[in-house]
């Protein structure tokens, strides 16, 4: 069947336009700031309260799911909802847009950090924005806390992900699957801890009556012909490019690392952005050396400022890998071409996953088993956010760390003779202005932005 026949007859069935859904991807697109949180509200908002295209409970299926998923929830939702909408294009559009105005974003911020990041008022305005990131990540603990520890286990199962990744170093994937194994095991026992966590500002149990309605389209339904082209197609998109950089130039070249390590990164990192940035950190920063541990936080703040996801960071370190060792080419061009290739590896996974497994998942539809295993992950994730705001304090509150390796301990302890006066301050007046007064993110970021700047004209950095 043709595009043009495919998305006719997907507007039969619900009469909306691709035109229209266009125009709607766009506004989310605009709109998706604050990180994961921030997004699945303003998709909510839009798309379940204002246009009543999906329901509540079939929005909420499909966030579990993304949630289940390595990448971006936020981005792989945008993209489910718009292939139930309108198929593959649908997908495509909507998860695509929902990246698009970040990648554009997150270049001009790369040449300008790359030229001048080290100059007088730049880096005054990177101090201050990663203080006001300490603050908005030790928010996102917070909120997702509130949300998932609803009891002892889950406050049990938050603490052990904790100390293991943080004290122990176990790989996030390892904590991941644990996880997800016991909330599966603890809700077919019909254990009520890991009953299902409500996401999102909805309307509670009152499901909004979807466009799409209760029963699946046609396209929906499982079919596994129709998977195995998906996972040819989208496979080939994703494995070729660096296939041909492995050929081409082999393994010690910067370009096959960064196609490499992202696209490792695209198959073991769960649990949104701030969780795979403890990943990033250990890989890129200690391994790698493609960024110091500050410029990571950097790349955060620029994410933050930025509408799409905030894994939309990991465009910044392969645009700065790249740009420090550009080979022949000009640093700026290999910077570019660099951070194109860490985005184009990151998120075309993502379009595999939601176009190959989302009609099984469909089926799903009120699993106790899957929704106990996504109640225990989501516990286990503000372990390991919690681990990552603790990183973020250590390498913006103090100049110097030392490592603790013995005894099985694999962790960075702070020296507190190194403590960074300005930064712990700025640090404690945007925590102060988002838990005490509720300022909006952007509001903070800039607030601290201008006192980096105004720190910096007095001689204080």
């Amino acid at each position: 069947m043709s595009a043009d026949a495919t998305t006719a007859k997907a507007e039969a069935g619900h009469g909306i336009s691709f035109g229209e859904a266009f125009r709607v991807w766009l506004r989310v697109a605009l709109l998706s700031f604050g990180g994961p949180a921030g997004q699945i509200a303003v998709m909510h908002r839009i798309l379940v309260e204002e246009k009543n295209w999906i329901s509540e409970s079939r929005f909420l299926h499909a966030l579990n799911y993304c949630m289940l998923l390595p990448g971006p929830e936020a981005q792989q939702l945008a993209t489910y909802i718009g292939w139930l909408l309108h198929r593959t294009a649908g997908g495509i559009m909507a998860g695509g847009l929902f990246i698009l105005p970040g990648v554009i974003a997150i270049m001009g911020l790369s040449y300008i950090y790359a030229a001048y990041g080290h100059v007088g008022f730049v880096e005054a305005l990177f101090f201050g924005l990663k203080a006001a990131v300490l603050a908005i990540v030790i928010q996102a603990v917070v909120r997702v806390g509130k949300r998932a520890l609803r009891n002892q286990i889950m406050i049990a199962l938050a603490a052990i992900a904790f100390i293991a990744i943080f004290f122990f170093n176990v790989p996030f994937p390892v904590i991941i699957i644990g996880a997800g194994v016991i909330g599966y095991v603890g809700a077919k026992l019909g254990r009520r801890e890991f009953a299902a966590v409500p996401h999102g500002g909805g309307k509670g149990s009152a499901a909004i009556d979807s466009m799409l309605g209760d029963e699946s389209p046609d396209h929906v339904r499982p079919s596994v012909p129709r998977a195995l082209r998906v996972s040819a197609v989208w496979l080939l998109l994703w494995l070729v490019p660096v296939a041909a950089l492995l050929i081409a130039f082999g393994q010690a070249n910067v370009f096959s690392q960064i196609a490499l390590f992202f696209s490792k990164m695209a198959l073991v990192t769960f649990g949104g952005a701030y969780a795979v940035l403890a990943y990033v950190a250990q890989q890129a920063v200690e391994h790698y050396h493609w960024v110091a541990p500050r410029e990571m936080l950097d790349g955060l703040g620029m994410a933050e400022t930025t509408p799409g996801p905030l894994i939309m960071v990991l465009q910044f370190v392969g645009f700065m890998a790249a740009f420090r060792d550009p080979g022949t080419l000009s640093p700026m061009l290999a910077g570019t071409l660099g951070g194109l290739l860490a985005t184009w590896v990151t998120f075309t996974p993502c379009f595999l996953w939601i176009f190959l497994g989302a009609p099984f998942i469909e089926t799903l539809r009120g699993n106790r088993g899957l929704a106990g295993a996504l109640t225990a992950i989501t516990a286990a994730v503000v372990g390991v956010i919690l681990n990552l705001s603790i990183w973020f304090a250590l390498h913006t509150v103090f100049r110097e760390t030392v490592a603790v390796r013995s005894f099985g301990l694999s962790f960075d302890m702070p020296v507190f003779s190194s403590v960074d006066v300005a930064a712990l301050v700025l640090a404690v007046a945007a925590a102060t202005a988002v838990f005490r007064f509720n300022l909006g993110m952007l509001t903070v970021l800039g607030g601290s932005c201008v006192a980096g700047v105004l720190l910096r004209l007095v001689g204080v950095i």
